[in-house]
């Protein structure tokens, strides 16, 4: 038998993304809408399937769906750029940024996709650490930054796993000191109080990345999209595949953006659902992290993290369990979900504590 091909050296030691998926009465571990978009977006979108001329290519450039999406942030068109999840927007400023001979930096506890995306695109990853209560420490950026001079600096805001929001300030100095790309990953922006997006302009090199998987409720759509300077954008057309934007997704994106307020009043219900479980969590014997996303990252005290995460899966209530992740011993992490989901798990977790 002949020997099999092997993959890149510097890929060996990876691994894929993964989220358990198993069968429960309430699933809380994948960050996700806990309900769908409204009926008369799925009759909107349904009306224009049926009118798609499926033997054509899409529209390369997703011209409609920029235009929408660049009058929603009041920026100009040739700012915007889509593409299948916020996580292929990473990858493609990855491919154009990043590469063989260059570097990224990211700050642990962070999401883990910036480094899984940087490393299969061939860019070596630099680590730096959150400070001690898990925030961003703009001294250790700067340590940082001036050993490795990054082609790319992500932060993540709020952060993920952490639910933690990014300063504007630290942000501005952050995207001041970069000596490339600084990318913020607001794939959780619009549960948070401000964004910096109202950092974008054309003499900073600074990119916001934005997800239609959770305020929109669409994650099965796997749309994402960028803002950024134009230059940018215009570079990126050197290496995104040809008609990488179905015509389905960018009809279900622009058809989303019709439903503009019902998306708000969704994002507000989750926000003060939030604030609910946050208040109820802390009567319990956990340490909490503060959160501006939909989810929120807690450390049980009296039992180890693991055993909780169990303790939860045997009452059919999935939450994630982030204590393998860099400095998160025992950390737990909760999706916000609907009141009675949130209040089965709060009623186990109390249970079992």
């Amino acid at each position: 038998m002949r020997d099999r091909p092997k993959v890149r050296d510097d890929l060996v030691a990876l691994e894929g993304y993964h989220s358990p998926q198993v069968d429960v009465r309430v699933r809380l571990n994948t960050n996700e809408a806990p309900s769908g978009p409204p009926q008369a977006f799925k009759d909107a979108l349904a009306a224009e399937l049926s009118r798609v001329e499926w033997h054509r290519y899409p529209d390369r450039a997703a011209t409609e769906l920029r235009e929408g999406i660049a009058a929603l942030h009041n920026v100009p068109v040739d700012q915007v750029f889509v593409a299948n999840g916020s996580n292929e927007v990473i990858q493609t400023l990855c491919l154009a940024y990043g590469g063989a001979g260059r570097s990224c930096a990211l700050f642990e506890p962070t999401y883990l996709m910036h480094a899984q995306i940087a490393s299969v695109a061939g860019t070596s990853v630099v680590l730096g650490q959150r400070a001690e209560d898990l925030s961003l420490d703009v001294d250790e950026v700067k340590r940082v930054l001036s050993r490795s001079s990054p082609s790319i600096t992500f932060l993540c805001s709020p952060n993920n796993p952490t639910g933690m929001v990014e300063p504007p300030e630290a942000v501005k100095e952050v995207a001041d000191l970069v000596p490339g790309l600084l990318v913020v990953d607001e794939a959780y922006g619009q549960f948070a109080e401000w964004s910096a997006l109202e950092l974008v302009d054309e003499d900073r090199p600074l990119v916001v990345t934005r997800t239609y998987s959770k305020t929109w409720s669409m994650a099965g759509a796997r749309l994402g999209y960028l803002v950024a300077p134009s230059w940018l954008v215009a570079e990126l057309e050197k290496v995104v595949l040809p008609y990488h934007l179905d015509v389905a997704k960018q009809i279900a994106g622009r058809v989303a953006l019709r439903f503009v307020d019902e998306m708000n009043e969704r994002v507000a219900a989750l926000v003060a659902e939030r604030e609910r479980l946050v208040a109820r969590l802390s009567t319990l014997p956990v340490t909490v992290w503060p959160s501006g996303a939909n989810f929120v990252l807690f450390r049980p005290e009296t039992k180890p993290g693991r055993e909780v995460w169990q303790a939860l899966l045997d009452r059919s209530i999935l939450v994630r369990d982030t204590s393998g992740w860099p400095r998160l011993d025992g950390c737990l992490r909760v999706t916000i979900g609907t009141a009675e989901e949130d209040d089965a798990f709060l009623d186990a977790l109390e249970e079992i504590l």
